[in-house]
């Protein structure tokens, strides 16, 4: 069931997603060489607790981490120990924060002090492709347009969309009503409409699309040992164009 959000219930998750955006913010910039994936998750802790939010990741579906840190081959769901970053790789942070009683969530892939000229491309591809979805999501549009349009720009540009993870509806719970694939499955057919709040997220390999699953239960690798991207914006279908909720004043603009 596809839960509408109303005015209200956007006026405490506006909150929430900032909140996301932030800390996000704060995590990609305390990324540097030498730092562990135990440090970057024991930061991202406290500035969720510095807002007056909490990991909408730990404990789901017994997950043991605050935040999800993937780290060059790994796609997804990499759980935080005492690997330390290396000049050069790259390292996908997935933030999810209670917030309100709401939950934003949001994700984008840095470089650890630079990285190679295929990371780069890869990261700029992905993080495109994001907004090819995002421009999809407008009232009387089907999920599948925002399927399609990522698809489409990641492998117009040499790369692979990961099948097995998709994007979903985010409200009061993370993973709502419907899902988002990032690639057309012939099944998505859900029609767009305003007060939808959808977590879009691309997860791109450099090589091809196939994953598997690492022996922690949790992390999920590249089959062929590629690199690996992941952005993701929480966005509300509006009457016009949509509203990118997780896009802090401190972001970039697009």
């Amino acid at each position: 069931m596809i839960i509408l959000k109303s005015e209200r219930d956007l006026e405490a998750m506006r909150p929430a997603c900032a909140v996301a955006s932030v800390v996000l913010n704060e995590v990609a910039a305390f990324i540097q060489p030498g730092v562990t994936t135990k440090q970057v998750d024991e930061f991202a802790a406290a500035r969720m607790k510095h807002y007056g939010a909490k990991s909408a990741f730990l404990g789901y579906r017994k997950f043991p981490c605050q935040i999800c840190i993937s780290v060059n081959e790994q796609v997804v769901h990499g759980l935080a120990g005492p690997r330390q970053l290396r000049f050069g790789d790259i390292v996908s942070l997935d933030i999810g924060v209670i917030y309100n009683n709401f939950v934003g969530d949001t994700a984008r892939t840095v470089a650890v002090g630079g990285c190679s000229v295929l990371a780069q491309r890869l990261m700029d591809v992905s993080e495109k492709a994001l907004y090819e979805g995002i421009a999809q999501a407008t009232p009387g549009k089907r999920v599948v347009d925002i399927s399609r349009a990522i698809q489409n720009y990641v492998e117009s540009n040499g790369f692979s969309v990961v099948r097995e993870f998709v994007g979903h509806g985010v409200g009061r719970k993370v993973h709502e009503d419907p899902q988002i694939p990032n690639f057309v499955d012939g099944k998505s057919r859900e029609k767009l409409q305003p007060g939808m709040t959808l977590a879009i997220e691309p997860m791109v390999n450099a090589g091809g699309p196939a994953v598997k699953l690492l022996n922690d239960g949790w992390t999920v690798v590249s089959q062929d040992g590629s690199l690996s991207a992941h952005f993701e914006h929480t966005v509300l279908i509006t009457e016009a164009e949509p509203e990118i909720l997780t896009c802090s004043e401190m972001m970039h603009s697009k």
